[in-house]
């Protein structure tokens, strides 16, 4: 891609190259695009169905038009862009330059009256980012399944390395690396389901959302039905109860459940920059990078600090979609469209962080030598197993004994074993807790 040295956002320069397939949905030539194919599917739509009441349409202008979608490009753009400073409204541009196109050609030209028949602008808009929120969604998808996939890998092959959990930042019951990787990969997938399950909504009935251009032209039609089925045409499920502008409350869902994502995601980076930080992971060294511009000796963990930012990005735009798009003035003002502008953004902030993290992820290695060491320098640990085996053998004060002992203190293998063998339990409890070590204490999250 050509180094655009003037753009504003790093979507469009630094990072360029990492979501191409996420600008491509988004940018304004895409939306441009979706004008144009709705406008000649909805032209086919009311020849083919109701040829009758309209023009009959053979299979050769189909194809045509077809012909029309399939070549349209970034020179049209660029006209219908030129038509736009004449009109100042950008889907009425779409409109004129489709009837230029239709008159040039003597099939075509009879059929310049049923441009845009009985639409408003935002039935095409509304069409239009359903379909691209639709596959941008697709493409998100995409990414979050690639990432999991690299956490349900690790959990399975660290499921046997014991590792110091730590609760308030203290020693806490120890845990295996897998089993707390499988806690990320599995909110993932129930979030994940969650997103799948969003469907694109659009409005197509006209200025207030009554039809009325469509009865007043012919009220023999169905028209709701009508423009129902065209919508599912094209895959896309039709809001049949709006003003002249979707409420666009699914657009919020699809905002919050990203947000929900992102969030899952940020707890990831945070997490493993504070192992890398305490040394449970090492990072794999690229000989290329440089970790400090001072400090030849640092590998840093940017790729987590990279994504967390880039969630956070994403996470204050969907913040804003939710609480700006639900809401419009009387039966429409113009806001909405101004923000809708922006949705690309919180895709590309999203994905940009995915693959983050997913680097980030790649470089991991479990630091086993500073994770047994810091297994050994914690029996103390162990101080809940004993309670615990003290109460289920009736002893009442089984954890204030253990309090006295241990609170706030260090305790070693030894004091930990003198202390068992002192206690009033059974001979065979007593030899469970001393074979134990915080290694082995792990509970079942190796199985789970």
């Amino acid at each position: 891609m050509k180094f655009e040295h003037n753009n504003i956002s790093p979507l469009d320069s630094r990072y360029a190259d990492k979501i191409v397939d996420t600008r491509l949905c988004f940018s304004e030539s895409q939306l441009i695009r979706k004008r144009f194919e709705i406008e000649i599917d909805w032209l086919v739509y009311l020849c083919s169905k109701k040829p009758d009441q309209f023009l009959k349409i053979s299979t050769a202008t189909t194809k045509k038009l077809n012909l029309l979608k399939n070549n349209f490009s970034d020179k049209d753009v660029l006209k219908i862009k030129k038509i736009e400073k004449k009109t100042n409204h950008d889907v009425k541009a779409v409109e004129y330059f489709i009837k230029d196109l239709f008159l040039q050609d003597n099939t075509l030209k009879k059929y310049t009256h049923l441009i845009h028949f009985g639409l408003t602008s935002e039935d095409i808009n509304s069409l239009a980012y359903a379909l691209m929120i639709k596959k941008g969604i697709q493409i998100h998808l995409q990414k979050i399944k690639s990432l999991n996939k690299i956490l349900k890998t690790y959990s399975n092959k660290w499921k046997n390395i014991s590792f110091l959990a730590k609760t308030h930042g203290q020693a806490a019951s120890p845990s295996t690396l897998g089993k707390e990787i499988k806690v990320f990969s599995k909110r993932i997938e129930l979030t994940q389901t969650a997103y799948e399950s969003i469907k694109p909504l659009a409005k197509f009935s006209g200025a207030t959302g009554n039809y009325h251009t469509f009865v007043i032209a012919n009220n023999t039609i169905d028209w709701p039905l009508f423009n129902k089925r065209f919508l599912k045409s094209l895959g896309i499920v039709q809001n049949e109860y709006t003003t002249q502008i979707e409420p666009h409350d699914w657009v919020a869902e699809t905002a919050q459940v990203m947000t929900r994502i992102n969030n899952i995601c940020i707890d990831l980076c945070q997490d493993m920059w504070l192992y890398i930080s305490n040394d449970i992971f090492a990072l794999k060294v690229n000989k290329s990078e440089v970790g400090s511009s001072t400090m030849p000796h640092k590998v840093n963990p940017i790729d987590f600090e990279n994504a967390e930012g880039n969630f956070g990005i994403s996470n204050s735009i969907n913040d804003y979609f939710v609480n700006k798009l639900t809401k419009s003035r009387l039966q429409r003002d113009l806001s909405d469209s101004t923000v809708l502008r922006n949705i690309g953004l919180t895709f590309g902030y999203s994905q940009l962080a995915l693959l983050s993290l997913e680097k980030g992820l790649m470089k991991l290695l479990p630091n086993k030598s500073i994770i047994k060491k810091e297994l050994d320098n914690n029996w103390e640990v162990l101080t809940e197993a004993v309670q615990t085996v003290m109460r289920y053998e009736g002893i009442d004060d089984a954890y204030e004994q253990l309090k006295s002992l241990s609170r706030g203190k260090k305790i070693d293998q030894k004091s930990y074993i003198d202390f068992v063998q002192k206690l009033n339990i059974t001979d065979k409890s007593k030899q469970e807790l001393i074979k134990l070590s915080p290694a082995k204490y792990i509970g079942l999250s190796n199985k789970l």
